[in-house]
This record gives structure tokens, sequence and C-alpha cells, in this order.
């Protein structure tokens, strides 16, 4: 069997809530305060994964972290029992509240930077979790993620795990959701594409923060013993940043030798492109040209990219070597973009069919399918090596299906984490589940 890349998909919490707390998301902003469906947002995830899998794809489960964050809550000065620290929290701060019970983690994309063991020195699989500092609610994510991947991935002659990266401005990092990966095919030696929206240079967005940073996209390259001429930093436009572009997915996709991006996604494209070539030819000759789909803003603006999150599709590749774009429902909403879709499958290009996938749930937080994978390249031992009950197949599939339909609420609005009731729900679902994936003693309140 050959290297594949395998899709974890972050399994969407029972908190799972419309609080607005991402600056720079606008579907984030737009739906705040909303009355959310935690039941209907994690079987729309799951149906995602189970639908890869029907389509002959290895699927991995994340678990979701744990919520209410009661170590965040007591840092941040409240006291008492949960209960009284959720009432004090809520009462004082329901901002904070919001922070410490968001759902945030399905979003894996976010979760670390992955670099392949085909492409690091040591032949190992590198992981280096997201510090995520830009905002509070993801920050607090970052140790129990790392403490995620260490025992999914806990075989250290194929995985390597770093610490996160410090946390400090100049370091901010946003995870995979900025790192593309492009290989003639996933056994063989690849480009690593980091893309960041702050660095030395001047130009910088207005409105929102740029989230990644130049430093960040260093210290990882030197993390995962990446060779420097497989490796291409490029720098976000900030005028996009300032559309919503709060990541490189929201404008850009890449699988294997094809890449398809907004003609809006960097500074200087036409020399980034030019580059990212070069290098390509230098490490695959012309067996395999490297393909690049740039669409026009006259085709799709940045807002109608947005919008219509058709760059956080996933790319997919079929066993005939052509592509799937697994792309959100709310392309069928944007003439533009479904347009757009249509040209790029009857192009040449190995994009040969679309499937549509309803993920209004995560889309109306700012998240569409590429946000809910982590992307990991595997060979057959490295497979081998991972936790083996995270690995969805039917009875998995089943299993999750109807725990999601005994514990989750059907309703939930940002008040709603005031009730005490909703917390232990929660710790009570999480316990469950982590027998159903045979993690003992995952969550803090297990120990």
């Amino acid at each position: 069997m050959p290297y594949q890349e395998v899709n974890f998909d972050g399994l969407i919490g029972p908190s799972h809530n419309y609080a607005g707390l991402s600056l720079g998301n606008l579907a984030s902003g737009a739906h705040q305060g909303e009355l959310a469906s935690p039941r209907e947002a994690a079987l729309q995830g799951l149906e995602k994964m189970w639908r890869l899998v029907q389509r002959g794809q290895i699927q991995g489960v994340f678990p979701p972290a744990c919520r209410p964050d009661i170590d965040t809550l007591r840092k941040l000065g409240f006291r008492g029992p949960l209960p009284e620290m959720i009432t004090q929290a809520y009462q004082q701060a329901p901002h904070l509240l919001a922070a410490c019970y968001s759902a945030s983690s399905m979003w894996a994309a976010n979760a670390a930077t992955v670099s392949a063991s085909q492409d690091s020195s040591d032949n190992r699989l590198h992981f280096t979790p997201a510090n995520l500092i830009t905002t509070l609610h993801r920050s607090i994510e970052t140790q129990s993620t790392a403490n995620l991947l260490k025992r999914i991935f806990n075989d250290p002659v194929h995985f390597c795990h770093h610490p996160p990266l410090p946390l400090q401005a100049s370091f901010a990092d946003e995870g995979a959701a900025n790192h593309t990966r492009l290989c003639a095919e996933h056994s063989q030696p690849g480009i690593t594409l980091l893309v960041y929206g702050r660095g030395k240079r001047r130009s910088t967005p207005q409105k929102f923060p740029a989230r990644q940073t130049q430093a960040a996209c260093q210290a990882l390259m030197r993390q995962h013993n990446l060779p420097p001429t497989q490796v291409l930093l490029a720098q976000q436009n900030p005028e996009a940043i300032d559309q919503g572009v709060f990541h490189h997915d929201v404008i850009g996709v890449g699988h294997r030798h094809f890449l398809m991006l907004h003609e809006q996604a960097f500074v200087n494209q036409r020399q980034v492109l030019k580059q990212l070539q070069q290098q390509w030819q230098q490490l695959n000759g012309a067996a395999q040209p490297l393909i690049i789909s740039e669409i026009d803003q006259r085709t799709l603006s940045v807002k109608e990219a947005v919008s219509s999150y058709l760059f956080n599709s996933q790319l997919i590749s079929l066993s005939d070597q052509t592509m799937l774009l697994l792309a959100p429902a709310n392309c069928l909403a944007v003439c533009q973009a479904k347009s757009a879709i249509e040209a790029l499958i009857a192009a040449d290009n190995p994009v040969s069919e679309v499937e549509y996938i309803d993920l209004a749930q995560s889309m109306n937080n700012g998240g569409g399918p590429a946000c809910l994978r982590l992307r990991v390249p595997l060979s057959p031992s490295e497979l081998k090596a991972v936790h083996p009950h995270i690995l969805l197949d039917e009875n998995l599939y089943r299993r999750l299906k109807d725990w999601i339909k005994q514990h989750y609420r059907d309703q939930l609005k940002p008040q709603d984490l005031a009730d005490p009731c909703l917390a232990n729900e929660i710790y009570t679902a999480l316990d469950e589940l982590t027998d159903i994936i045979k993690l003992p003693k995952l969550y803090p309140f297990q120990v």
C-alpha cells in the first residue's frame, strides 16, 4: 500500500454556539448571537467524514476539546466550584465564558503544522501544535491539542512532536490553514508552501489582524528539518485579509500536483508562482508538471470567494488519479462560485467532479470543509502506528452518530452557556466518547 494523505477531522463538540469570537472571520461576526444546533453541527461534520470513507478515503476523527476550560476560568480570576465560576463569568464577563466554552477545536486545520517524513531530513513525520495566540478562545486549545496528537501519533520511531512556538506576537502561528504540501505523489518529496500575513514588509492589513507571521513560518521550517530548496514562503495579500481572508485556506487550496487559488491571494503573486514552478522543476523535472489554476477577480471576486468558501473545498485523489472537489453547499447559492467550479471541471486539470456538502452549522461560524480537517501524509508503517480506534469505519460511524443524538442539545444560544447543567452534560458525553475511541483519561476531569 502506497503513502496516503489521511484527513483527520475535528468532531464538532457539544458546546457549538455562535458567540462571534473571531475578529476578521466575517461569517463568525455575521451570525453572532444566533441560535445554533450542536447536534446538527456534529452530525453534518460526521456525515462529511463518512462520505469520504464511502469514496474510498481513510478518515480519522479528532475528539473535541474539553469545555468549559476550567483552568482558563481560574486563571482569569473566577473561583469556587464550577457552577459558581460559570455564574460569575457570565455575570461579569460573558465574552470570557464564551471563549472558555468555544467549540473551535473542531477546525482541525488549525490544530498543527504537519510535515511528511519524505520531506524531513530525519525521515520522521513532524507535528508542531499551533499556538493560535491571535484569539483567546483558540489559544486555549494548544495544550490539549498537543496532548491529543501525542496520544494518537505516539510512536517516536515514526513521529516527532515539537512544542508550540513561543507565545509571543512575532511567532503567531495558525497551523495547517496556512500550509500546503505539493508533490508529484505522496510517497515522493514535496514542496512546502507556507503562507504568512505579517513579516518584514510594511504592507499589512488595515482592518483585520494578520494571524500568521513570517518568523513563525521560518521557525516551523527549522523545527521540521525541511530543506530550504523545498520550502517557499509567500505573503498574503493584505487587502484580501481585510476582506475576510483570515487564513490562506479561504483563498487557496492545493493537493499533490494541483494548486487552485485566487489571483489576489499573495503579494507579488506572479513572482511567487514563478518561483514555485522553478522549485517544482528542480525537484520533479518534467515528468509531472505542476498545474496552477488562478481564478481572476472578474470571474469570482474576493468577496464572493469569502461568502461561498469555494477555496475552502477539499481536493481528494480518486482511484483513476483524477480529483474530487468536495465543496461547501454555500457555493450553490453564489452564482459566480458555481460557474467557477463548472469552468474548473471543464478545463484541463485533474479535477474531474464536484460534490457539494452541507456544513451550514460550521459555515455559519466561519469554517468550511477544509477547515474541519488536518491532512497527514502517512506511509503504510506510519499509518499502522496511528491509534487505530479513531479511524472511521462503519461501526465507529454508527456509534458516534448514536452518541451525538443521545448527548447533544438540539439548540444552543450564547446565554445558555450560563446553565451549569451544560457543563455536566458535556463531561458525561466526553467521558463516554473516550470509551468509544479507547483513549482513557484524555480529559482533565477524568484524571
